[in-house]
């Protein structure tokens, strides 16, 4: 099946539909990141990338509910250096477009990162900054909670990194659409909105929290319209693409996130369920667009927004 009718751009990177693995989610086996063993899907985004190999957090990291579930990983990865030894290799030979999902660390750490991955640049499509981390140069609160922050943040990657640069986007920011715009201001290049909600598990049993670090981050069906409230206020705010990201499960999930104005969506949670969730979520938007006689579904991206009379 062909996709023509979905295809597009996120930040110069070209997809052939509007659906991203998002990061966590997807292993480094070569055969699984093969352009033809991913119907469906326009591009992936690897897991967490640090300066310097993390060992990830203590005790149990996942934890199912009845409407999502909760992680606590703690960005456990080997290093930038082996990342670029034995994964991006692999990843490149597949074929697919990819971002790699960067751990926002110290500045001078995500620095060292960034350089390592701009003297691979020839092969490495584009970076998705994960600026949910906490700032350790600060407060030790996390990067994107702040315009400031997330400024200073932002700016110190576009200064090492000159390719296609995305910044995911915390949901605990006290106010997204001045973070967003600070990004903007930054020199982002797309905004992915948004990433995991703080949740908590308590096991009854033990009658303790069930993470080692009490909160973990929330993800699945219950929070899409969380998300979609989000991406509706960044994509009036912000001139940048906006990927839509939480809960992303159906096609008319997706086409609800491009209707509020996003260019592309992240799914991460649903995969889990249902590794067919992309084919599903592009059969359905080639569906309806052909149903309507649509030429391209970019033409009904932000059309939410022009029916109420905002654009």
């Amino acid at each position: 099946m062909t996709w023509h009718k979905l295809s597009g751009e996120i930040a110069g990177v070209l997809l052939e539909t509007p659906v991203i693995i998002a990061s966590g989610v997807w292993p480094y086996d070569p055969q699984l990141w093969r352009r033809g063993n991913l119907p469906g899907v326009g591009a992936l985004c690897t897991k967490a990338v640090s300066c310097s190999p993390r060992r990830g957090n203590k005790g149990i990291r996942v934890w199912e509910t009845s409407c999502g579930m909760l992680n606590s990983i703690g960005l456990q990865n080997t290093g930038v250096q082996d990342f670029l030894a034995h994964n991006l290799p692999s990843i490149q030979e597949g074929g697919m477009p990819f971002f790699v999902n960067v751990v926002m660390e110290s500045i001078g750490d995500t620095q060292k990162t960034l350089d390592a991955l701009a003297a691979k640049r020839e092969i490495t499509c584009g970076v998705e900054l994960n600026i949910s981390c906490p700032n350790v140069d600060g407060d030790g609160m996390a990067w994107g909670l702040s315009p400031e922050s997330t400024f200073q943040a932002v700016a110190a990657a576009r200064k090492a990194w000159p390719g296609p640069l995305l910044v995911k986007l915390t949901p605990q920011a006290l106010d997204i659409v001045a973070v967003a715009k600070a990004a903007e201001e930054a020199g982002a290049d797309g905004l992915v909105v948004a990433n995991t909600w703080l949740g908590m598990a308590i096991d009854v049993n033990a009658c303790r929290p069930v993470f080692e670090r009490v909160f973990a981050g929330f993800s699945g069906p219950a929070v899409f319209p969380l998300a979609l409230r989000l991406v509706w206020q960044v994509c009036e705010a912000v001139s940048l693409p906006v990927v839509g990201c939480g809960g992303v499960t159906t096609w008319q999930d997706a086409l609800s996130m491009i209707l509020a104005g996003a260019s592309a969506v992240e799914i991460g949670t649903s995969m889990f369920v249902h590794a067919e969730t992309p084919r599903r979520i592009c059969e359905g938007l080639l569906k309806y667009v052909n149903d309507r006689n649509i030429e391209h579904l970019r033409d009904l991206r932000g059309q939410a927004r022009r029916e109420k009379g905002e654009v």
